[in-house]
């Protein structure tokens, strides 16, 4: 049996996600439990997994060029995986080479090594046909999407936004101050590094010990706009018609000093498990957890016994375009059709939702899509039919503008 080793665990969880609709980070993240790992390994294993599926297109340009016959699946995954090595890696030719050779079944290998070592020949050539290769290839992005930005933002915002899609994310920490100070976490760790315009915000490389302890919540500044700009005040009602995974959650039990009540709602009984941990790590003490689903019925009992709220943060589901640099593969994932689906159901959830607010309640709708149809379309198809609501604030966070996540965030409120 060969031996476990971070290439094979990074082919065969690329393997997986080729065959699977499931979002790459659950699958790494399963790879990696199931195996034993030295910790440089795993990082190891999840640059390859991620930087293959970050560079899928230029690796298949690549193997194009050096392979004229038909190439199957998982001989292309394993040239794939040999090819990052080399060219973002930089993982030293012989170890590319090599041990990417053994990771392939014995009647393969003959092609990976012949194939790898004309790549380690024609570096330089290679390298120079990506320059005048369309964006597509060059940012390996779907060419639907590359055209869609195009319209929207302009050329030049459009390779911008590639560019930062295919930047490995740091991680942003925000400070819990339900259980800590600013200061006093900046004390206890000192790698973090503060963020200007942003003082409970900070970007912190090893974040478990802080996690452990409650005293942060891994999320990019940008998710902060939606919660800042709902306003929640303490004693009031608010209702989380979207809350897992929960960062959004806690914040708003911090910003209501965790006085109040807050009922989070999810239609997953996974992921309301997860959003239940985290507020108890976190020390929310204010949150109920409610398992509904807007689209399937009216609200659950729990829900419908504390309303009418005062507020309520509808996060809604979407296609996320706006953190693909953190979502990898949810580029490949998407299709054109998805920006109009998930436009009909954001609105559905908004019109189960609007009748459990308060009059004069204020409603805060957000996405972390960059797409009209998902942002703007959707409040303004709102507004046009609800008369009862009046828009009073919107706001859009661009990573190539802002260099944070994208946003979406619009402040309405039920007229009295």
């Amino acid at each position: 049996m060969a031996a476990i080793s971070a290439r094979r665990v990074a082919l065969a969880a690329l393997k997986t996600w080729r065959k699977k609709s499931e979002f790459a980070d659950a699958i790494i993240s399963r790879s990696l439990a199931e195996t034993a790992l030295a910790p440089v390994d795993r990082a190891f294993a999840v640059e390859l997994f991620y930087g293959v599926l970050r560079n899928r297109s230029l690796l298949d340009f690549w193997i194009r060029q050096l392979r004229r016959a038909r190439v199957d699946f998982d001989l292309c995954d394993i040239l794939r995986l040999g090819l990052y090595q080399l060219f973002f890696a930089r993982t030293p030719e012989h170890a590319a080479v090599y041990e990417t050779v053994a990771t392939a079944p014995k009647t393969q290998r003959p092609a990976v090594n012949a194939i790898l070592r004309t790549a380690v020949r024609r570096r330089e050539e290679l390298q120079q046909l990506v320059d005048v290769q369309s964006l597509d290839v060059r940012f390996s992005h779907p060419k639907f999407l590359i055209d869609r930005w195009t319209d929207q933002f302009g050329a030049d915002a459009a390779q911008a936004l590639c560019e930062w899609n295919n930047r490995p994310p740091p991680i942003y920490a925000r400070i819990n101050k339900l259980k800590i100070s600013r200061e006093n976490f900046l004390q206890n760790y000192s790698q973090a590094r503060e963020l200007p315009d942003h003082s409970n915000f900070v970007e912190l490389p090893s974040p478990a010990e802080a996690l452990t302890h409650g005293d942060c919540y891994v999320q990019d500044p940008s998710t902060a706009t939606a919660c800042e700009l709902l306003d929640p005040r303490p004693g009031e009602k608010i209702l989380d018609a979207c809350a897992a995974p929960g960062g959004k959650t806690s914040y708003l039990a911090e910003l209501m000093k965790n006085s109040g009540l807050i009922i989070a709602c999810d239609s997953d009984p996974k992921r309301l498990r997860m959003l239940h941990e985290n507020l108890v790590r976190l020390g929310v003490g204010i949150a109920n957890v409610s398992e509904h689903d807007w689209i399937r019925g009216n609200a659950a009992d729990p829900v419908r016994a504390e309303a009418p709220f005062d507020r309520i943060l509808i996060d809604a589901p979407c296609t996320n375009t706006g953190v693909m640099r953190r979502r990898v593969d949810v580029r490949w994932r998407l299709k054109r059709a998805d920006f109009q689906r998930m436009q009909a159901r954001q609105q559905e959830i908004v019109r189960a939702v609007v009748p459990l607010l308060k009059p004069d309640g204020v409603l805060l709708y957000s996405t972390c899509s960059l797409e009209r149809e998902e942002n703007e379309n959707v409040v303004k198809t709102l507004l046009r039919e609800m008369s009862i609501l009046r828009l009073e604030d919107q706001r859009k966070t661009l990573p190539f503008v802002d260099q944070f996540d994208g946003a979406f965030a619009a402040r309405l409120r039920r007229i009295a």
